[in-house]
């Protein structure tokens, strides 16, 4: 399936395929203070519809995953990063279009403890 998705004022906008299956709630200091609910998709199913040049990028750490953000209305659509090797994107789905993320089940990560 395809899904719309956007920051707050459009600034940032994308389309993302996949199967939303369920989200994760993170609860490492960046992803608590944002209150994402993410889900994670390989990278190649990520496809901007705006210039790249509209992110912002905040990284922390280590420094392996690159938090993208608007910097006009600050909202943080997804970020992008590896898993085992291969380029991935994690999707904020609160800013995805048409999606009832509350009937989706959450999967609660300890990212606190990494």
């Amino acid at each position: 399936m395809n899904y719309k998705g956007s920051c707050h004022c459009g600034a940032i906008s994308f389309e993302v395929e996949g199967e939303l299956k369920e989200v994760a709630d993170c609860n490492c200091s960046i992803c608590s203070r944002m209150g994402s609910l993410l889900w994670f998709v390989p990278r190649d199913k990520l496809r901007l519809l705006t210039p790249e040049a509209n992110l912002a990028t905040y990284t922390f750490g280590t420094g392996t995953i690159k938090h993208h953000f608007c910097p006009k209305c600050g909202i943080h659509p997804f970020g992008e990063g590896s898993h085992e090797g291969h380029p991935m994107a994690a999707i904020n789905v609160r800013c995805l279009e048409n999606v009832d993320f509350s009937a989706l089940p959450i999967k609660h990560y300890d990212g606190k403890s990494l």
